[in-house]
C-alpha cells in the first residue's frame, strides 16, 4: 500500500496568455496560481497552488475571517461578491478579517474548491 506524501510545495505548469510575473496570481483552471518565477507565455512557470498568501484585495470589500473568496481576474484582487463571468469563486478561505479600508487580506488557497463564475 502507497502511503501520501507530500511530492512538491510549488508545481510547474505553462505561463499563461501574457506571461506570468513573480507574486502576481492567475487562473489556472478552477485553480489561483501565485507564480514564483518570471516565464514569457507558454513557457514553464513555477507556481505555488497551497499555502496562505497576504493578496490585494477591494479596498471597499469588508471580509471575516473564515469566508470563502472570489478572484475578481479583471481588477486582480480579491472580493467578497458580485463575481461576474471568469472570475475565481471560492479559491480560497480568509485567514483572518480585512475591512472596510484595507487593501489586502491573507487567504488560505483552497485547490480544488474553486469553479469559475460564468
Amino acid at each position: 500500500m502507497l502511503n501520501a506524501h507530500s511530492i512538491a510545495d510549488t508545481i510547474t505548469v505553462p505561463a499563461p496568455s501574457g506571461g506570468a510575473t513573480s507574486g502576481v496570481p492567475f487562473i489556472l483552471g478552477t485553480l489561483l496560481a501565485i507564480p514564483v518565477t518570471d516565464a514569457a507565455e507558454g513557457e514553464p512557470v513555477a507556481v505555488q497552488i497551497e499555502r496562505a498568501f497576504i493578496l490585494p484585495k477591494l479596498s471597499t470589500a469588508v471580509i471575516a475571517a473564515g469566508a470563502k473568496v472570489i478572484w475578481d481576474v479583471s481588477a486582480g484582487q480579491v472580493i467578497v461578491a458580485s463575481a461576474t463571468a471568469g472570475d475565481l469563486n471560492n479559491f480560497g478561505v480568509a485567514i483572518a478579517a480585512a475591512g472596510n479600508g484595507t487593501t489586502t487580506c491573507v487567504v488560505k488557497l483552497t485547490p480544488g474548491a474553486g469553479s469559475l463564475a460564468t
